[in-house]
């Protein structure tokens, strides 16, 4: 069951700078000009329920079992579609507005790419 759907509209040209350190940032339509240049912008769409350890978040087919969550990742999922992704499989959040998944393979992101979390 999905509890959050949204997809790629925009790609900053600097999105790719934070894949050495495993990490990617979403951001609404909204981004300020400082940072949207590092950011995958995404269609604005507010999550269904909490988001918890014991959900997957997908991009298109690929999938990565969610390992943290920081306090304040689904505040800022709603109200800015802003979170930042860090595929280092840790658990327990260091940052509040990051979400944690296991450390496999960061996905190749495109305008169009889907991005969803299922439970």
């Amino acid at each position: 069951m999905s509890v959050f759907e949204t997809e790629v509209t925009k790609i900053g040209p600097e999105a790719e700078m934070f894949r050495a350190e495993k990490m990617l940032i979403l951001f609404g339509d909204n981004a300020p000009e400082g940072l949207a240049e590092y950011c995958y912008n995404i269609v604005m769409a507010k999550s269904a329920s909490d988001i918890t350890t014991e959900m997957v978040l997908n991009f298109d087919d690929k999938s990565y079992k969610i390992t943290a969550v920081g306090n304040v990742v689904d505040k800022n999922l709603n109200e800015l579609g802003h979170i930042t992704v860090k595929f280092t499989g840790e658990m327990e959040a260091e940052m509040a507005g990051t979400l944690y998944v296991e450390a496999i393979e960061m996905p190749q992101l495109a305008i169009g790419t889907k991005i969803s979390i299922t439970k």
